[in-house]
């Protein structure tokens, strides 16, 4: 392990390694990257990796839209591959609601991303498994799909390593440290170093972490199921991503016949929760599951993993230098977007650290004083993870 870096970036989730990899891309090799396990071990590995731009701030669906095109085109951009799959994506909400999904559209068009208002007609004839009521409205991305968490993560250190970076892996960060001439010492197990730029992108370990050093930040963590739902592929051979507001869940098509049911925002401990899923919620969203694709009633669960997401009390990640401590930059609290925002954070966090703002961007929205300020961002849904 190098002694010295020109930056060392702190967590392997594909955050950090997307950071890393952008870096390198604006000349910025002589950098390590330390993980305390291995590369998606934390919330990265347990994502549900749908991607799709439908949000209520211009913000966060710009990065969403500029990470799909990474995403779609990762072998050219990036090297190495996404495992990208194109779904489309629908977006159901109920009347209560149409004001926020008209705005929020109208917003996503204005920016260029390809979307718009359908009729249940018109979703019946894009996607006959899924059942509309007369009450819901509905929105669709025909570009958006999933992709593969760790393909994507071990792809970004891949190329990154390729460019001159170093990746450590299973070695702790336990201490950060000023030191002299603007330099800050990294106390890992495996011994220190010297760097005057650390980025943090420690996922749910972020608050602990930060507080180590005397940073305080506003970061809880909650627990997100996914269930992994065996359904009858001669009724729904295929079936669009789906972020359904009015049973608050979201689900997605998976290889060949399964489908994966994301739910849950339940308070979590960080280092003590149950990464498995609670059959007694899975028989809770099965009777939803079936109203929305009724189909499904065919269907039967075959498994499921819970994660964690890092919540700010916007659901909006904090994307800035830390104030007061030069040279520290985050990269935390994504809320339950990390994953399809990485490539877009990755290349805004390296403008912003090397240029001292991002190119196409502004992320003063997204700064670490917002909270105190009282200046948070807001949704058009109750849906959280919509935000």
């Amino acid at each position: 392990m190098r002694k010295t870096a020109d930056a060392v970036v702190i967590g392997g989730g594909v955050i950090g390694c997307s950071i890393i990899y952008h870096l390198a891309r604006l000349g910025i090799t002589n950098t390590l990257l330390l993980e305390k396990d291995v590369l998606g071990s934390g919330s990265t590995g347990r994502s549900q990796a749908i991607c799709r731009m439908h949000y209520s701030n211009t913000i966060t669906s710009t990065l969403a839209w500029q990470s799909l095109k990474t995403l779609t085109n990762f072998s050219e951009i990036v090297g190495g591959r996404s495992g990208f799959v194109k779904t489309g994506y629908l977006v159901i909400v109920d009347e209560n609601n149409q004001h926020g999904l008209e705005s929020n559209i109208f917003m996503q068009q204005s920016i260029g991303i390809n979307c718009r208002l359908i009729s249940p007609e018109e979703c019946r004839e894009i996607a006959p498994m899924v059942s509309i009521n007369n009450n819901e409205l509905i929105a669709w991305e025909p570009d958006s799909g999933y992709a593969d968490s760790y393909q994507v993560t071990a792809s970004f250190a891949n190329a990154a390593k390729e460019m001159g970076a170093e990746i450590t892996l299973r070695n702790p960060v336990q201490n950060i440290r000023n030191s002299t001439n603007d330099l800050y010492s990294v106390v890992t197990e495996m011994g220190t170093i010297e760097t005057p730029l650390v980025v943090v992108a420690t996922g749910p370990w972020s608050k602990s972490f930060l507080s180590q050093i005397g940073i305080d930040v506003p970061l809880t963590t909650v627990r997100h199921q996914v269930a992994s739902i065996a359904r009858p592929t001669d009724l729904i051979p295929n079936h669009p991503s789906v972020g359904d507001t009015i049973h608050n869940f979201s689900f997605r098509p998976e290889g060949d016949g399964l489908t994966l049911v994301g739910f849950g925002e339940d308070d979590a401990l960080l280092d003590n929760y149950n990464q498995g899923i609670d059959l007694p919620s899975v028989n809770q969203i099965m009777p939803d599951l079936i109203n929305r694709m009724p189909d499904m009633q065919d269907a039967y669960f075959r498994g499921g993993w819970s994660g964690l997401f890092t919540v700010t009390p916007d659901w909006h990640p904090i994307l800035d230098k830390i104030p007061g401590h030069d040279g520290i930059y985050c990269a935390i609290g994504f809320s339950g977007h990390g994953f399809k925002l990485s490539p877009a954070v990755g290349q805004a966090m390296s403008e912003l650290i090397v240029h001292g703002q991002a190119a196409n961007i502004d992320l003063s929205i997204l700064r670490f004083n917002r909270f105190e300020e009282g200046d948070l961002l807001e949704s058009s849904y109750q849906y959280n993870v919509l935000a």
